[in-house]
């Protein structure tokens, strides 16, 4: 049964949004989802479905957690090829003394077109970097996210499309988790 790995946006920050991860799970559950295993405590949790419309089953998860939770979040999804992807494709690869922490990678939940592309690139990023691969935003934050100027955290008003940013020790576990459910078919 493939597996699939899902971020929620914005949960568990501040006051708002907030849910345990045991809650999650057995949110998923009763979303007929199988084998859910959450990751830290930002809304990460991977699971096997036989659903293969990725679109629908973003909004079943959605309205599952509504109905159970009591709020609505955006729920971009990935298989593990795609993420596997979006880990080789890290323009970052390679780089000597790049701290893993300070680098985010923002998933986006549909595709881009020129018009967000151009939006995004002409953010103005001093000391980051930003790199934009097909639904992904690499950004690192040489100075600490915290001390940044840039922003990326206002990407979703100004083009249009549901995003949300995981570090880059967040995506990497995320995939090891995946490919340790394949293996265990």
């Amino acid at each position: 049964m493939p597996v699939v790995i899902s971020m929620l946006r914005g949960i568990n920050l501040m006051r708002n949004k907030r849910i345990k991860m045991d809650e999650l799970c057995a949110i998923y559950k009763s979303a007929r989802l199988e084998d859910p295993r959450s990751h830290v405590q930002s809304g990460n949790v991977i699971f096997r479905t036989k659903e293969s419309n990725l679109a629908s089953l973003g909004s079943k998860i959605q309205g599952a957690i509504e109905r159970k939770a009591g709020f609505r979040c955006e729920v971009i999804l990935r298989t593990p090829d795609e993420l596997r992807r979006a880990i080789v494709n890290n323009p970052f690869c390679g780089r000597r003394n790049l701290d893993p922490s300070k680098l985010l990678v923002t998933f986006f939940a549909g595709n881009l077109n020129a018009e967000a592309r151009s939006k995004i690139l002409a953010l103005e990023a001093n000391p980051e970097e930003l790199h934009l691969v097909g639904r992904e935003l690499y950004i690192y934050f040489p100075k600490g996210i915290g001390q940044s100027k840039l922003p990326w955290s206002s990407l979703e008003k100004k083009i249009g499309i549901a995003n949300t940013a995981r570090n880059w020790n967040t995506v990497t576990k995320m995939l090891a988790i995946a490919e340790e459910m394949e293996t265990a078919i």
